[in-house]
């Protein structure tokens, strides 16, 4: 784990591990990395705090951290989430013009601004393609839509739990995994759906650990 850093990324909130080099970084500091989709910007946190094992770090060479974020960097990272709300709203306008089944939970920008990610949630498939048409004649960007559940809409957003702690989808969960009553009933916990369900609605996460 020797030169490797925990990051929490701005805008989807996932945590991974990156190369931090000569770089001498602390907790809270603001960074920009390597991702798949281009540079990005993200919060060193503990890695105690993400609940990690030797077995977390990437098989494959991870991605690094390029930089501290600059003054200007986080400037912009403010400007894409104001031009991501824009975005947000003509979105649903275009999504009502072709009425497609679908509620939009979050429309995003790439730190670069090359790409637009937006997600939704929907009980079934659908087809969006005329969509995305549109959309990128709009705004003269790559479009992504990425069909989401509601576990996924709850870690986006954040919250709080029961514990009154932030929710550990949203701070150290990494990836979901099956939660079933029969783990409540291990906890001896009241089978009351409300004091066992989190904000999303379903069995709360922290009953698999």
């Amino acid at each position: 784990m020797e030169g490797m850093i925990l990051v929490k990324l701005n805008n989807s909130g996932t945590v991974q591990f990156f190369q931090a080099g000569n770089l001498i970084l602390k907790v809270g500091d603001q960074v920009i990395v390597e991702h798949d989709r281009g540079l990005d910007c993200g919060c060193v946190i503990p890695a105690a705090h993400a609940n990690c094992c030797v077995e977390d770090i990437p098989k494959e060479p991870p991605k690094r951290i390029i930089r501290l974020a600059k003054e200007s960097d986080l400037k912009q990272v403010q400007d894409n989430a104001v031009k991501a709300k824009e975005a947000f709203g003509a979105c649903e306008k275009k999504i009502g013009e072709h009425k497609l089944e679908m509620k939009l939970v979050k429309a995003e920008y790439s730190f670069d601004r090359s790409k637009i990610l937006f997600y939704f949630t929907s009980d079934g498939r659908v087809d969006f393609r005329n969509l995305v048409k549109d959309l990128a004649k709009v705004f003269k960007a790559r479009i992504e839509l990425r069909q989401i559940g509601v576990r996924d809409e709850a870690r986006l957003f954040g919250g709080f739990g029961h514990c009154g702690r932030q929710l550990c989808c949203g701070t150290f969960l990494k990836d979901f995994e099956p939660v079933t009553i029969k783990m409540a009933k291990e906890e001896g916990l009241p089978l009351n759906p409300p004091k066992i369900s989190g904000l999303c609605g379903r069995l709360m996460c922290c009953l698999y650990f």
